[in-house]
């Protein structure tokens, strides 16, 4: 198993902990003095109160959305997943949205959204005139075809 070295930037910051063996995900916490409230359509952020360090290059924390907060109260990411790069030392922060029609309160020391380290692949990018056919070739949104039809090759 890794090891992320984990710094606490603030003394009431909780280390990222897996709640079960089998988690893919470490739980970030909020490290808040007091209550903050999400209004609906509002956007906060979130500090964790920590920094982390990857020793590779090849590595990138991807922070996700907490499926309880998500599904039971409207509570997600405003960035989508987060992405903390490997050279990255600063506090790693939180921004969460509120798309329900409920303000919700986060609590201090709340698990507000997972961490997950994750290989990347570095790449050069070549920039090229041509690129090679492929039988999808150029079809985008939804050219696949909905989830148990088949397409017609007629």
């Amino acid at each position: 198993m890794n090891t992320v070295k984990v710094k606490k930037l603030k003394e009431e910051a909780v280390i990222p902990t897996r709640a079960t063996e089998g988690s893919a995900g470490a739980d970030l916490y909020a490290c808040i003095n007091e209550p903050i409230t999400i209004e609906p359509g509002k956007l906060v952020k979130i500090p964790t109160g920590i920094a982390i360090e990857l020793d590779s290059s090849e590595y990138a924390a991807m922070i996700f959305a907490r499926s309880g907060l998500g599904v039971k109260h409207g509570i997600t990411l405003s960035n989508g997943v987060g992405v903390v790069d490997s050279d990255y030392r600063g506090e790693i922060c939180v921004g969460l949205c509120n798309v329900s029609d409920t303000a919700y309160t986060v609590q201090p020391q709340e698990r507000v959204a997972q961490l997950i380290i994750m290989p990347v692949a570095c790449v050069a990018f070549a920039e090229v005139s041509e690129l090679s056919e492929t039988e999808r070739g150029s079809g985008g949104f939804g050219s696949t075809g909905r989830l148990g039809t088949v397409k017609s090759s007629v």
